[in-house]
């Protein structure tokens, strides 16, 4: 099936909005779909940030991320979309925040929440500013890509020139007032500690997702957590041991077992490769893993 194009996006997005909320295009860059949720369940919100190119690529559904899983749960969504790698960084986004908070949109629900990894983790960081006492959950968030505050941020390069300093600018100060705010990130990818570093609000819960890099939400999908993960800290439930028992699936996933594989190799530590290949071996094929095997015994032996 061929990608929509642009347009037919906008216009399928539009038409969603008509029937179920509003659609809004945000300048040129930006568009904000809004659905209304059934019942009760309509008086949670859930605000999903991510990139509008990535939303294209779903030729069949061509929705925002998240909006069957949250619809499925009978929840009112608002999908920010950024056509390109802004970060949001837009005052007709700053400005249509400004009226939501103004208008009293985010009074009519019960339950708040802001979700995003990444590029959308920022925007979650910092938006959820206009609506105080909501919850955020943030997957591998920067705190910003001001070249004075995080001058060590060497990624990301087409948006070190945007502006930073404005409203909505600076995740752990925008992020106070929320009632929780739900930080995942890998320590051992040293830039994504470092922005999570910068989170120093007492309202702020981190887990560490050893050895899973940056595109956490992906490897959990896999994983098959992600609901469980969102749901909890959704309904306030998610404790850090609960957390990291879903973890352990970590374990038998194929891209997880890779990355540690190549970690090790970079460490150059044939005793623990010998180990873990064989480990790995023992449940699967895996010629990577052969390979690195017949490699370390071959160095052990020297």
């Amino acid at each position: 099936m061929n990608k929509p194009s642009q347009i037919d996006l906008q216009n399928h997005l539009a038409n969603v909005g008509g029937e179920k909320g509003f659609f809004e295009e945000l300048g040129d860059q930006h568009s904000a779909l809004f659905v209304q949720g059934e019942g009760q369940g309509g008086k949670t919100l859930f605000v999903t940030f991510e990139n509008l190119d990535d939303v294209a690529k779903d030729a069949e559904h061509r929705m925002p991320w998240g909006y069957n899983f949250v619809t499925g749960q009978g929840w009112s969504m608002l999908g920010m979309m950024a056509h390109g790698w802004t970060w949001y960084r837009d005052e007709a986004v700053f400005d249509f925040f400004d009226r939501l908070r103004d208008d009293g949109f985010f009074e009519q629900f019960d339950n708040v929440l802001f979700y995003g990894a990444s590029m959308g983790a920022y925007a979650a960081s910092v938006f959820n500013a206009a609506a105080p006492g909501s919850t955020v959950i943030l997957l591998s968030p920067q705190a910003t890509l001001s070249r004075d505050v995080a001058s060590w941020e060497t990624r990301y390069r087409k948006a070190w020139a945007r502006d930073f300093s404005s409203r909505y600018g600076y995740g752990p100060v925008e992020s106070l007032q929320a009632k929780q705010v739900h930080l995942f990130y890998d320590p051992q990818a040293s830039l994504d500690a470092m922005h999570a570093a910068l989170f120093q609000g007492e309202n702020v819960r981190k887990y560490k997702c050893r050895f899973m890099g940056h595109r956490i939400a992906s490897l959990w999908q896999q994983m098959g957590v992600l609901k469980q993960v969102v749901l909890g800290c959704v309904e306030g439930t998610l404790t850090t041991a609960q957390f990291y028992q879903l973890m352990r699936a970590r374990l038998h996933n194929h891209r997880y077992q890779k990355e540690m594989l190549n970690r090790l190799l970079d460490k150059n530590r044939p005793w623990l490769i010998a180990l873990y290949a064989r480990a790995v071996l023992n449940t699967r094929g895996g010629p990577n893993f052969r390979k690195a095997l017949r490699a370390a015994q071959e160095q052990m032996k020297q």
